[in-house]
């Protein structure tokens, strides 16, 4: 039982899916077109949804409703539409298993009446969270039958406090914001009273931020900056075990989820914080200044190197994404200081300390592909390696610093020389200048010595893949594959 006829505005309309995709057909060729009945809007021409944007399906009061999204173009963003018809009284009870058929195909089996605790930073990025959770998200959450619990963040640190003494019974943790309110998030659960229990409550971003770079990241470049597909995400998304980074100074340790930079990347970042209205296109003028001043970074690193063979990370992402195992990684190369080599009976789990002394820009350090739309700085990162991957740029000319921006949203600069790249299992760093800059996950924090260490698979994300979404496709910085 795969079909269903209601009758929309006097048209006869033929309702029917498959394992893949829900159809709305007129059976009068004639009819294809749309109408507005009490102010509803139903779509009667005929259509292909895929079966994973179907929200609902219901019977009520002689009616069939079914809520999904839909795009009205290739490139455009979700929607919420509504296709509603009468069915004849002796086919209400037919009618109504048909929703339920499809509802079970369309969840794959899971509960879509989630209870979700959501959080919105109406201050995010361009100020629109409040107005676009309101317009776009809710009506999705409620249309699938979805508990909210909502809270609107009203100062810095609101975050921590409520993810700190929440409950465990939600299904997932709605953040509408960038990545700043993630890390808030992470930060109170590190406190929470039952820790561990916690952790394991899938967090979901809807990207309203103006980096907004964990969500280019579950969700890749089509869908990252759509909140009606994050919105999809919390629905149909399934958890994904990520790393999480212990960052640790003195007697403080903070949780990081994204990244740590200090240099001319971490000027940029906070430099331009009163360009938030701009979006992500803050970096970008960001980074043009830094490039002008293209000011050093005197830094101690040591870090242990698991691995800085560019083609083999690459082979390792791939396989990741084909569901093989990744390659073993290396030991280090000649470019770091002998007397800090660890020898050849070393495993990859018993890292020595390695000391990077070349002069640079800036210091990178984090996972996931993208950090902003305009920056894809970890291409082959993997969510629950167990290393963090670190990105040192060395001194170089404005020139090759301005030629670096030519797909740098593609991930090309990863094949640039002076960009030096390791996976690593810790690092640590000291700032050798009297000031500066040092930031985590977008947040500017002391600027003094620190360690980065790992925790394995710490994190849970919704996401609609096993692995991070974006595509690294460039092999060479001519952007040839």
């Amino acid at each position: 039982m795969n079909q269903v006829l209601i009758d929309s505005c006097g048209v006869s309309t033929s309702l029917r899916f498959t394992d893949v995709s829900f159809f709305i057909e007129p059976n009068n060729p004639d009819d294809h077109k749309s109408s507005c009945c009490a102010g509803i809007y139903r779509t009667v021409e005929c259509t292909e949804v895929p079966l994973r944007n179907v929200i609902s399906a219901k019977v009520a009061s002689g009616a069939i409703e079914v809520q999904y999204l839909v795009r009205k173009g290739k490139e455009s963003r979700l929607n919420l539409v509504m296709t509603s018809g009468t069915v004849q009284n002796e086919d209400s009870a037919r009618a109504k298993k048909w929703c339920e058929a499809l509802l079970l195909v369309a969840y794959q089996g899971a509960n879509p009446f989630k209870n979700l605790k959501v959080l919105v930073n109406p201050h995010g990025g361009k100020g629109k969270g409040r107005a676009l959770y309101v317009s776009k998200v809710e009506p999705i959450f409620l249309a699938a039958g979805c508990t909210l619990d909502v809270t609107y963040t009203t100062h810095s640190g609101h975050a921590i406090e409520i993810a700190r003494e929440m409950k465990l019974g939600y299904d997932a943790l709605v953040t509408v914001s960038g990545d700043g309110l993630i890390h808030e998030v992470l930060n109170g659960i590190n406190q929470h009273e039952h820790r561990d229990q916690a952790f394991c409550i899938p967090i979901a971003p809807i990207p309203t931020g103006s980096g907004n770079g964990m969500s280019l990241n579950l969700l890749g470049l089509k869908d990252g900056l759509d909140v009606c597909a994050a919105a999809l995400n919390v629905l149909k998304g399934q958890p994904l075990k990520t790393d999480l980074f212990a960052f640790t100074q003195g007697d403080r340790c903070r949780v990081s989820f994204m990244s740590q930079t200090i240099g001319i990347t971490a000027d940029l970042d906070i430099e331009t914080e009163h360009l938030r209205w701009m979006g992500d296109i803050r970096f970008i003028v960001g980074y043009i200044r830094a490039i002008i001043a293209r000011k050093s970074c005197p830094i101690e690193l040591s870090m242990k190197v698991v691995d800085q063979d560019k083609s083999r990370m690459m082979d390792a992402l791939h396989a990741r994404r084909v569901g093989e195992s990744p390659i073993p990684s290396s030991l280090p190369s000649s470019l770091l200081s002998d007397d800090k080599k660890p020898d050849s009976a070393s495993s990859s789990h018993e890292e020595e300390w390695t000391q990077f002394k070349r002069p640079i820009l800036w210091m990178y350090a984090g996972q996931g592909p993208f950090v902003s739309r305009a920056l894809m700085q970890f291409p082959v990162s993997l969510a629950d390696d167990g290393l963090i991957d670190i990105s040192i740029q060395e001194i170089t000319s404005r020139r090759a610093l301005l030629w670096a921006m030519d797909g740098a949203e593609e991930g090309r600069t990863y094949w640039i020389n002076t960009n030096r790249y390791f996976k690593a299992s810790a690092y640590r760093a000291k700032p050798l200048a009297s000031k500066g800059t040092l930031v985590v996950d977008g947040e500017q924090v002391p600027f003094e010595a620190f360690q980065v260490d790992v925790l394995s698979r710490l994190g849970t994300f919704l996401a609609p893949y096993p692995y991070y979404a974006p595509e690294f496709l460039v092999r060479d910085i001519q952007g040839k594959t």
